[in-house]
Formats: structure tokens, C-alpha cells, sequence
């Protein structure tokens, strides 16, 4: 399959700033159908732009579970995704995404989705749906003892020194607090294989709940894999370092708001053979489990490190 979907500039200015960066993930959400076919579901979305060139994985994840949920009856929600990231996309191209219906019961549908860029897979993701029933309802707790948001964003305004780090901060559409410290350019403290982060977007983005799920698929996949580095004393600017998303599971739990402040609590409970496993449980401010999460990343330290 070739990739039909060309790149379009997203409430960009001029002189190549993002005045708007939620303005701009919103458009890439948006997603277009006009190329599907009478025995196939496609869509074509937008990429944003990256200082490194490659899509942000988020975006791929928010936009499979978008097109996936397009196929579906409005009465059908996600409730769990498993992907895998393929190839490197180019966030200078547009991606076609490829849904085929694998299955409709009477309780569950069950979808997979082919992210495409120049005609070769970049992502693969199968997820299910569900009508939302009643049944048995419990959760586990929210970290207790973390900092509120307010004051974790007291420690981001000076945190990241590094230009690169002050592009992504200030270019992203979420706003994120460490309630430990972020780890841009050194990390605070001992060694931990936990972290709690704070995170909404930055401002309203309406009341669609469809958009909702898919932005906590796209803010899932950040800070995810700094579990997996804090637990080595290990920061983003360590040189030589490389790290890559290999795989990523999600389920939703309960319904949210992105646009208020969620707490991601993380840990990693593994690390091995240039491969880290990193896991992380996402709640409201008022303590609901909103989703659980799981990601493998491989990563490489310069020998010596």
C-alpha cells in the first residue's frame, strides 16, 4: 500500500515556532477518510514536527486507536491496544492508517490497525471494544505523598538548560510536571526505578470523548521510558545514549478529562539484555484509575557508562 497521506503544516508561523501546540496535535488527530475504499477502512493523518525527525510515538498511537474507532458503533469503546513500533516514522510525511474488522460480537469488536508511510509499516496495533456494562468495580491506590502539580511546576521552569530540552517543553501541546524532578540534563537525587508525573494538555480541548481517550493514548507515551533510565542515574542528555519504543500496551479503565491534571505513576520493574520494561497507572487528581500502561523500550549506554 502506498502512503497517500502528504504532511500538512499545523498552526505553524512563520519563523517556524508552534503558537498553538495543541492547536497543531488536534489537526494531526483530525483524521481524513476520503481515501477508503468499498472493502477497506483507510484514513490519512498529518505528522508534527520533531526537533529529531521521527514521529513521536504518541501521535501513531492516537491516531491507530482514532481510526480504529471510526469502524465502530458510537456505543463501543476502547478498552485495551497492543502495538508495536515497526521502522522509525518520518515526521516530515503524512501517515495511512488501514483498519480491517476483525471481529464484531455482541459485546466486543476487535480491530487492527497498519500505520503506513511510504507504502512499508511503521506501526501495527490491535485493540478491542466493548459495550461498557455493569459488573465488579475496584482499583488499586494513588501514590500517596506526592507532591500536587502546583508545586512540581515550580521545579520544571528551570529544570532543562539543554536547547533541545527547552524545544520540547515549550513546543508540546501537554504540560508536564515531575513531582521527583525531571531528568533533561542530570538526575536529582538516588537512583529510583519509579517516577510520578503530572500531565494535561494545555489547555480546554472540548468535550469529545472519543479525542479524550485518544490524547491519553498520545500523553501515555511520554516520560514512560524515564522509569527505566532514573533507575540508573541516567539522564536524556547522557552522551551517546539511544533509546527507542519497541512495543506498547494500554487499557482504559474509566473515563477522564485530559485537559485537567492527571498523575502518571511509573516504575520499572526490569532491565536487561539493551532492553527496558517500564509500566505506569494513570489517575485523576481525585484519585480515579484512569489506565493502565506498559512499554519496552530498547536502550543503549555507551560501554564504560
Amino acid at each position: 500500500m502506498d502512503d497517500s497521506g502528504d504532511a500538512r503544516e499545523a498552526s505553524a508561523d512563520p519563523q517556524g515556532g508552534v503558537p498553538d501546540p495543541v492547536a497543531m496535535m488536534l489537526d494531526v488527530l483530525d483524521l481524513d477518510s476520503s481515501a477508503a475504499r468499498t472493502t477497506e477502512d483507510i484514513f490519512t493523518g498529518a505528522s508534527h514536527r520533531m526537533p529529531g525527525g521521527r514521529i513521536f510515538g504518541g501521535q501513531v498511537l492516537a491516531q491507530a486507536i482514532l481510526a480504529a474507532d471510526r469502524t465502530t458503533g458510537d456505543d463501543r469503546v476502547p478498552h485495551s491496544m497492543h502495538g508495536y513500533f515497526l521502522r522509525p516514522g518520518d515526521a516530515s510525511q503524512g501517515i495511512t492508517l488501514s483498519v480491517d474488522r476483525i471481529h464484531d460480537g455482541r459485546s466486543f469488536s476487535t480491530r487492527r490497525t497498519q500505520a503506513y508511510q511510504q507504502g512499508v509499516p511503521i506501526f501495527s496495533m490491535i485493540a478491542s471494544f466493548e459495550d461498557e456494562d455493569p459488573g465488579l468495580d475496584h482499583q488499586s491506590a494513588v501514590p500517596s505523598d506526592v507532591i500536587p502539580p502546583e508545586q512540581a511546576l515550580v521545579g520544571m521552569r528551570s529544570a532543562a538548560s539543554h536547547p533541545l530540552s527547552r524545544r520540547l517543553l515549550s513546543d508540546s501541546p501537554i504540560e508536564l510536571a515531575h513531582a521527583d524532578g525531571p531528568i533533561y540534563d542530570d538526575v536529582p537525587g538516588q537512583p529510583a526505578a519509579h517516577q510520578n508525573v503530572w500531565m494535561r494538555t494545555r489547555r480546554r480541548i472540548g468535550d469529545d470523548p472519543a479525542v479524550h481517550r485518544a490524547v491519553l493514548a498520545y500523553m501515555s507515551d511520554l516520560t514512560i521510558q524515564e522509569s527505566v533510565l532514573r533507575a540508573h542515574g541516567i539522564a536524556w542528555s547522557h552522551p551517546g545514549l539511544k533509546v527507542a519504543s519497541l512495543d506498547h500496551a494500554m487499557w482504559w479503565h474509566r473515563a477522564a478529562r485530559v485537559d485537567d491534571w492527571l498523575l502518571y505513576a511509573q516504575e520499572s520493574p526490569s532491565a536487561r539484555g539493551g532492553r527496558g520494561l517500564a509500566t505506569g497507572r494513570i489517575f485523576t487528581r481525585e484519585g480515579l484509575l484512569v489506565a493502565t500502561v506498559a512499554q519496552e523500550i530498547m536502550i543503549r549506554v555507551p560501554e564504560g557508562d
